[in-house]
């Protein structure tokens, strides 16, 4: 197992082949000027020591240090094992609407976007805690069971898309139902519930839903993605918008956030409703809720032993720097002597 912890400076690996690209021009336009001057043979045996080998190595020597010391930049990580540690948290669910009405673009660049925006800026608030995701909409379904391992939540959560569950519609009860199952009721540990989503619910289970689940210690937040004003729900084809959503009599749906559903859930539950097109209101809502919620201490699973790997790229790159720094344009003598490239007369 391993991990890059600075991947943002992967992108410094254009250079490579701008500088291959650059190199080969510079070739091209040697050679040309070389035939513009005069007949080429000539020119070779009056520079015999000029190598064609040489320049070539040193390129190449140069690339592969230029790119090891990026990767030692990024800085790899490797794991050896997996552990048990033990950690003082709170346990999370992120419920996630993934129906239809979530590719409504009322909120840039889309309700299931900015939601997805939203529950990833969250975890990054997290230290020791473990979340759990799930995706709902006619049907609530199972995305990543209670983990401490945050990488691998953003993966599962950047995957989350409304062809997941083949039963459209929004029934937010069974995305609470299910939430409730993740947890276990004779554990202390604190008990939270994201419930992420427009608001569109076609059941009338929900309130009930979450009364049930107040009973094993579950608050709920809800946040509201979407605009009262709404919009059409795009149909796209490989990102290109074909059509939008119709109902029975043709004409466009509009999908609109019903915020009040979502305050009666989390009121119902000892929790509290935010407005989700404001990520700055939701995150500093969620902090002030986890500072005010008690943690309790239990055992993680984690791979443990992460070692950086940076000194040994950095240190090869370097090394085949210095090469390169040596290594002359001209024949080496005892390669001349072999006529490797059979450039001596017969």
């Amino acid at each position: 197992m391993f991990e890059l912890e600075e991947k943002g400076y992967l992108s410094l690996l254009i250079v490579i082949p701008v500088v291959a690209l650059l190199f080969l021009y510079v070739q091209f336009w040697k050679n040309k000027k070389q035939k513009e001057f005069g007949d080429l043979e000539l020119i070779k045996k009056l520079s015999p020591q000029k190598s064609v080998f040489k320049p070539i190595l040193k390129i190449v020597l140069f690339l592969l240090g230029v790119t090891s010391i990026i990767i030692g930049i990024v800085n790899p990580k490797m794991g050896t094992k997996m552990e048990k540690v033990k950690r003082e948290g709170i346990d999370i669910v992120f419920a996630v609407d993934i129906s239809k009405s979530m590719l409504a673009e009322d909120v840039a660049p889309s309700r299931l976007e900015k939601s997805k925006q939203l529950v990833s800026q969250m975890i990054n608030q997290l230290g020791s805690d473990r979340i759990g995701i799930i995706a709902y909409s006619g049907n609530a379904f199972p995305i990543l069971p209670m983990t401490s391992d945050y990488s691998v939540a953003k993966m599962f959560l950047q995957s989350m898309n409304p062809g997941m569950i083949s039963s459209q519609g929004t029934s937010i009860d069974q995305a609470i139902n299910l939430a409730a199952t993740f947890f276990d009721k004779k554990d202390k540990t604190s008990k939270l519930l994201v419930l992420i989503s427009d608001g569109e619910d076609h059941s009338d289970n929900a309130e009930a839903a979450a009364e049930e689940a107040k009973k094993i210690g579950l608050k709920i937040i809800t946040i509201g993605v979407g605009t009262e004003k709404g919009g059409p729900i795009p149909l796209k084809r490989n990102g290109i918008v074909e059509s939008f959503q119709r109902d029975k009599e043709n004409e466009v749906v509009i999908t609109k956030r019903n915020a009040e559903v979502l305050t009666k859930i989390a009121k119902s539950c000892n929790g509290g409703y935010v407005d989700g097109n404001s990520t700055k209101a939701v995150l500093n809502y969620v902090k002030n809720v986890l500072d005010n919620t008690q943690r309790t201490e239990f055992e993680s699973t984690q791979m443990a032993n992460y070692q950086s790997q940076f000194q040994w790229f950095l240190a090869f790159g370097f090394l085949l720097l210095f090469i390169d720094f040596f290594v002359l344009e001209t024949t080496t003598m005892w390669v001349r002597k072999m006529n490797l490239f059979n450039e001596k007369e017969s």
